[in-house]
């Protein structure tokens, strides 16, 4: 049910580490009963503190819907068990919420019962926000979003005339997102 992709940023991807990235990753096909893409980087960065050097990122793909992960170990095994624990997790919320939404209590009982079963109180969006923005690069973008604090910028992006948002990555550098429609 998964495809899976791996690659590796500054290092070699093994037999066997391919192996057991594939056999950690198939626990999460009991959650996902859709073809999925997974997209898995394993890199080696060289780090101050040797118990991030490790680091793993997958990237799940499936119908338009995309849940990310990345964790940092000493040990690239101990990154891949981590991720791929959150990575559950976030499939299990996802899907919860899916059967959330198909299912509608009908009757005063069965309302009660599934009022019971929500554990977890969604978030609430509880503000719209309208704003003007000027073309600008990427780079101009990281600029305002240090000014303002934050920790993402939604910009126009004066190469491609699209939207794009730039954000605060863990590592302490920036990223592009840059949205695609299939």
């Amino acid at each position: 049910m998964m495809q899976l992709i791996i690659t590796g940023k500054n290092m070699n991807v093994g037999d066997r580490t391919e192996k057991y990235v594939r056999q950690k990753l198939e626990r999460l096909d009991r959650h996902l009963h859709e073809p999925v893409e997974a997209h898995v980087e394993l890199a080696t960065e060289n780090t101050k503190n040797a118990n991030q050097r490790q680091v793993v990122q997958v990237t799940l793909q499936r119908n338009g819907t995309i849940i990310r992960a990345e964790e940092r170990s000493a040990d690239l095994r101990a990154a891949v068990d981590a991720v791929v624990d959150k990575l559950d997790k976030q499939v299990r919320r996802y899907k919860d919420k899916q059967v959330r939404k198909r299912r509608a209590p009908v009757g005063l009982g069965e309302a009660a019962v599934a009022q019971e079963q929500e554990t977890e109180p969604e978030p609430l969006i509880v503000r719209t926000k309208k704003f003007k923005t000027a073309p600008m690069s990427a780079q101009e973008a990281v600029e305002q979003m240090e000014l303002l604090g934050h920790s993402f910028y939604l910009f126009l992006n004066e190469a491609t005339g699209e939207l794009n948002v730039v954000y605060r990555r863990d590592d302490g550098n920036y990223g592009v997102l840059e949205p695609q429609l299939d």
